[in-house]
């Protein structure tokens, strides 16, 4: 009983948030208040010196309200968005993200009007931050458009 006891006490517990280092807890905020659409929240990350980069599309926008306009039109009438996190990791203040975008919303943004598009994008995120300033300094995103184009084909 007492080797049960030993084992059990030995193995590591699952860290919380709180344990997570603060550039992956930022990282996870913003990500949270991008995807739910919480431009108030998401302004509060911003300076005038903010880059958002859509590496793949090859568009970019500087300043918090440049890189919020954005969102705003890129995001018109989706119903549902979020960034299924596979793996996080961090080097000092970059933090990169893998994982997969979901969007379900008006196909007219995807050149399927009238219909109501359902897709998940593999991409990677990467974020330089200012822990001490609560700001994402650039944000960069690397978005498989082939496999989001796969899928809008079969819609």
């Amino acid at each position: 009983m007492r080797l049960i006891l030993i084992l059990l006490c030995s193995f590591p517990v699952f860290a919380d948030d709180s344990e997570m280092p603060q550039e992956q807890q930022l990282a996870i905020s913003y990500i949270k208040a991008l995807t739910s659409h919480d431009y108030d929240e998401l302004a509060t990350f911003y300076g005038r010196d903010s880059v958002f980069n859509d590496a793949t599309a090859g568009r970019s926008y500087t300043g918090g309200r440049h890189i919020i306009d954005f969102f705003e039109r890129a995001h018109r009438g989706v119903l549902e968005y979020d960034f299924n996190i596979e793996h996080m990791f961090n080097t000092g203040s970059l933090v990169v993200m893998i994982g997969n975008y979901h969007f379900k919303g008006p196909g007219e943004q995807f050149g399927k009007p009238g219909k109501i598009i359902d897709v998940a994008i593999p991409g990677v995120t990467t974020l330089n931050l200012d822990v001490n300033r609560h700001r994402v300094n650039k944000h960069i995103d690397y978005i498989d458009y082939q496999t989001m184009s796969d899928q809008l084909a079969a819609q």
